[in-house]
C-alpha cells in the first residue's frame, strides 16, 4: 500500500516508514536511515556484507559555545572483515563524511559482533516417493509439450508428495 499526496500522486511506502524510522534512528544511535542503505556504497560489497554501522557517538558539548567536534562511528563486523575495515578506515571515514557532506566522522571504533542473520530454517528433508507416486506423476504431467515445463512440475510434484505423510 503506498500513502498518497494532497495531489494524488502515490508516495512508495518505503518513503513513509524512512519519514517513521529516521527520527527514531537518529535520537537513539545518531545515524541516519540513509547511511545503514547506502552502507553497501560506501563500504563496497566486499565489507558492506559482513559489517554494518551501528551508531554515531557525538562527544558532549557542555556549552553551547563549544567548537565543533567530529564523531566516532561504531561499525559492527564480523572476524576477518574487522582486519579488512582496520585497513581501509581512512577511506571509509573520507567516504562517509563525503556522503554526510562535512566532517561529522573523525573516528571508526570497530565491535566485533555476528552481523548476518541466521540463515533460518534448514531445507526440509523429503521422503523418497514410492513406485507408484513416480509413475502417476509421470503420467499427470506427460501431456505437457514443454519439456522445461514438464520437468519443473515434476519436481514440484515431487516436493508435494514428499512432504505427506505416507
Amino acid at each position: 500500500m503506498a500513502g498518497r499526496t494532497p495531489y494524488g500522486n502515490p508516495v512508495p511506502v518505503s518513503d513513509l516508514a524512512t519519514k517513521i524510522l529516521d527520527p527514531v534512528l537518529r535520537k537513539r544511535a545518531g545515524i541516519s536511515i540513509g547511511l545503514v542503505q547506502s552502507w553497501e556504497e560506501i563500504a563496497g560489497p566486499r565489507l558492506a556484507s559482513r559489517s554494518r554501522p551501528e551508531k554515531i557517538q557525538w562527544p558532549r558539548r557542555m556549552h553551547e559555545d563549544d567548537p565543533f567536534e567530529p564523531a566516532v562511528l561504531v561499525i559492527a563486523c564480523e572476524g576477518m572483515a574487522a582486519l579488512h575495515l582496520q585497513h581501509e578506515t581512512s577511506e571509509i571515514i573520507n567516504r562517509v563524511n563525503a556522503f554526510l557532506g562535512f566532517t561529522a566522522i573523525s573516528r571508526i571504533r570497530i565491535l566485533q559482533k555476528p552481523v548476518t542473520a541466521d540463515k533460518g530454517k534448514r531445507k526440509p528433508t523429503f521422503r523418497p516417493l514410492t513406485a507408484a507416486e513416480k509413475s502417476k506423476l509421470s503420467s499427470t504431467v506427460g501431456l505437457v509439450d514443454d519439456d522445461g515445463l514438464r520437468a519443473s512440475l515434476e519436481r514440484l510434484g515431487a516436493t508435494i508428495l514428499g512432504e505427506r505423510k505416507s
